[in-house]
């Protein structure tokens, strides 16, 4: 109760900011009206959807709708009342600086006009996160972008040098509305003509059913190395209600059946041998591993129980969490990990070898792209699919393409 309260108020005092701006552009009372019936009516049915949701048949809609609404109308409220609030400090600031500079006790500071002026500034700012996410939402989640990077090891067999893979995860297909740019991406992974394609897991967001329309799409995968795959915490129907535990399980074999008719090769908690005359590479894969409350189905050991501590080793496990919590500090040396799971939090900032930000760096440390510890990699894949927020601003769908290299970069 206490966090819907501080919601409520938090809400509430960024919309009477927002509209002391919004009346700059409006004298007309009836658009005053509308406003608040707007604003009110897209956060109570925010509130009702969130109290009321039934996730036994996944996110409904009506949920996803309600979510859309609000952070396109609230995100933008965020930047006027931010701009707002700073100019109500200045005018605090000016009146104390005025009252303690002034023979006089009748202070009187004018800043109609400079309020005026600042609310048009604040509403011309909070319209670029509005059109943002309505980008985000219309086109944005179909953006896909092709991730290449080049990977160095001195310890890559021979046979292996310019060895390419390319993985995508988070599939997520009971979120997709569009087929023919679910078919582009495929096509798009394709021409890559890497020599592995993985999938890191998540291929639903709840049932084994969501992926049965896009079963002939993801049969176009094609790779001479073969297609490899795990499991992600959404797989395992643990977000709904069944109706028994062995409906439950029956799902979980169901989604296995849709894998391997793709042409996956699923590991669970197993690994293979990718060889190339007398050289090798393991691959191993895991379930889901991940931390805070999220399945531990993962067994590093047991499925690196056949995998020699010279082999050069990439595990496919879907969070990144298990990389940081486990597997950093395995004696066997994982070279590459391949995950996913963050999304990217389908929200960010993101200028190409520049600049990366989004709020889930503040519950993942390794929150997407390339990261090294201890002369190990690991890739944390954005996405292919979404999940709750039927959009993606800034952090784009990935397919990720490795390429590795024997030796040492160059510099």
């Amino acid at each position: 109760m206490f966090r819907l309260i501080l919601f409520i108020l938090i809400i509430a005092i960024l919309d009477y900011y927002t509209f002391q701006s919004f009346k700059t552009i409006t004298k007309s009372t009836w658009w005053n009206v509308l406003y608040w019936l707007i604003s009110i009516g897209i956060i109570g049915n925010c509130i009702y959807q969130a109290v009321t949701i039934d996730r036994s048949n996944g996110i409904p809609f009506s949920f996803s709708l309600a979510m859309v609404l609000f952070i396109l109308f609230f995100v933008p409220k965020i930047i006027v009342g931010i701009v707002l609030f700073g100019e109500d400090v200045f005018r605090a600031i000016m009146y104390v600086v005025e009252k303690l500079t002034t023979q006089s006790n009748d202070v009187k500071i004018s800043f109609e006009g400079r309020r005026k002026f600042v609310s048009k500034i604040a509403l011309g700012l909070a319209a670029i996160p509005f059109s943002s996410i309505l980008y985000g939402v219309i086109k944005g989640k179909y953006n896909f972008k092709v991730l290449k990077y080049t990977l160095h090891f001195e310890d890559l067999p021979k046979a292996f040098d310019g060895f390419k893979l390319t993985q995508i995860s988070d599939v997520h297909s009971g979120s997709f509305d569009n087929p023919n740019k679910v078919e582009y991406a495929i096509d798009l992974i394709n021409e890559q003509e890497s020599d592995m394609i993985v999938f890191t897991g998540d291929m639903v967001n709840n049932k084994a059913s969501e992926m049965k329309p896009y079963i002939n799409i993801f049969k176009k995968l094609n790779a001479k190395d073969g297609l490899y795959s795990v499991l992600g915490n959404h797989d395992y129907g643990d977000y709904v209600r069944w109706n028994s535990k062995e409906d439950k399980n029956q799902n979980l074999e169901d989604l296995k059946a849709i894998q391997k008719e793709i042409g996956f090769d699923l590991l669970l908690n197993e690994n293979r041998f990718i060889q190339r005359g007398d050289d090798r590479i393991a691959l191993v894969g895991v379930e889901n591993w991940g931390k805070g409350g999220f399945k531990k189905a993962g067994d590093l050991k047991k499925a690196s129980s056949l995998v020699d501590h010279n082999d050069f080793k990439i595990l496919l496990s879907h969070d990144p969490s298990h990389w940081e919590e486990e597997v950093i500090s395995d004696e066997k040396h994982y070279h590459l990990t391949l995950s996913g799971h963050t999304h990217g939090m389908q929200f960010g900032i993101e200028i190409p070898g520049w600049f990366k930000w989004s709020p889930v760096k503040w519950r993942y440390k390794y929150w997407a792209g390339i990261y090294q510890e201890l002369g190990q990699y690991i890739n944390v894949n954005r996405g292919f699919g979404y999940l709750a927020f039927p959009g993606r601003v800034g952090i784009w769908p990935e397919i990720t393409v490795i390429e590795l290299k024997k030796g040492s970069k160059s510099v």
